[in-house]
C-alpha cells in the first residue's frame, strides 16, 4: 500500500517553483505601483493647496464679486474645488461642456449669483449689470401688459346682445331685469305684498281659522244631540 502512495506521489507534477528572478520583478513592479500612488497623492495635494490659496487672495480681494477658475474636464478635481469653497463658506457652481471646457465659478456671499445669472451662465453667455437691467425692464414691461389684458377683459363690450337674439323666448325682460320686480320682504318672504291676493295677516289668519274650525265643532255637536233626543221606532 505504501509502495503504492509513493509511486503515485512521485509520479504527480510538481508545482512550479518562483525563481529570484521572478520575485525580484514582482518587487519592483510593488515599488513602482507604490511610487505612482504617492505621486498622485502628492499632485492631489498640491492642487489643492493652489486652489485653497487661490480662495483666500480671493477673498481678500475687494474689488472682486466673482471669480471663474480655468477649464477642469477632470470631474474630480472639479469636485475638490467645490469642497474647498465650501469650506471657505462661499457658493461655487460649475457650466461649461462636460468632459470638454467644463469649469467653476466662484461669488462672495454678498454677491451671490442669481437664477437670472445663473441660467445665462449655463446657456454659455455673458452676465453683467447692463443685462440684469434689461431682464428687469422686460419683466416690468410684461407685468405693464398683464394688467393692460386684464383691464381690456373686463371693459370687453359685445358687439350683440343675447336678448335681441332671443327675445322672442324670452321677451325683453329677463334675468336679473326681471328680477328686479320682486324685492325681499321679511315679513311676506321672498314675494311683494301687492303681489298676494290674500292680504290677511298671519294672526288674522290663525284666528279664523279657529272659528271656523269652533263652529264646525259645536254644529256637529248639535247635531248629534239632536240625533239622540229621537224616541226610538217600534
Amino acid at each position: 500500500m505504501a509502495d503504492l502512495l509513493g509511486s503515485i506521489l512521485s509520479s504527480m507534477q510538481k508545482p512550479p517553483t518562483i525563481d529570484e528572478k521572478e520575485r525580484k520583478q514582482a518587487r519592483e513592479q510593488k515599488a513602482k505601483f507604490e511610487k505612482q500612488h504617492a505621486e498622485e497623492k502628492a499632485k492631489i495635494q498640491t492642487f489643492k493647496e493652489k486652489i485653497q490659496k487661490k480662495i483666500e487672495m480671493f477673498i481678500q480681494d475687494s474689488d472682486q464679486q466673482k471669480m471663474k477658475f480655468e477649464p477642469m474636464p477632470d470631474k474630480m478635481l472639479r469636485t475638490m474645488v467645490h469642497e474647498c469653497t465650501e469650506v471657505a463658506g462661499l457658493p461655487s457652481f460649475s457650466f461649461g461642456q462636460e468632459e470638454v471646457d467644463r469649469y467653476v465659478m466662484v461669488w462672495k456671499k454678498e454677491f451671490a449669483p442669481s437664477d437670472d445669472e445663473l441660467l445665462s451662465y449655463r446657456r454659455g453667455e455673458e452676465w453683467s449689470e447692463e443685462k440684469a437691467k434689461e431682464l428687469q425692464q422686460q419683466r416690468e414691461l410684461e407685468k405693464l401688459q398683464g394688467k393692460q389684458e386684464c383691464k381690456k377683459e373686463k371693459d370687453f363690450v359685445p358687439n350683440t346682445n343675447y336678448k335681441d337674439k332671443y327675445e322672442k323666448l324670452i321677451g325683453k325682460s329677463s334675468a336679473k331685469d326681471a328680477a328686479k320686480l320682486t324685492t325681499a320682504n321679511k315679513q311676506y318672504g321672498f314675494v311683494p305684498s301687492e303681489n298676494k291676493t290674500d292680504k290677511r295677516s298671519i294672526e288674522e289668519t290663525m284666528n279664523q281659522i279657529r272659528a271656523k274650525k269652533k263652529k264646525t265643532l259645536e254644529v256637529t255637536a248639535t247635531e248629534n244631540a239632536g240625533t239622540s233626543s229621537e224616541p226610538p221606532q217600534s
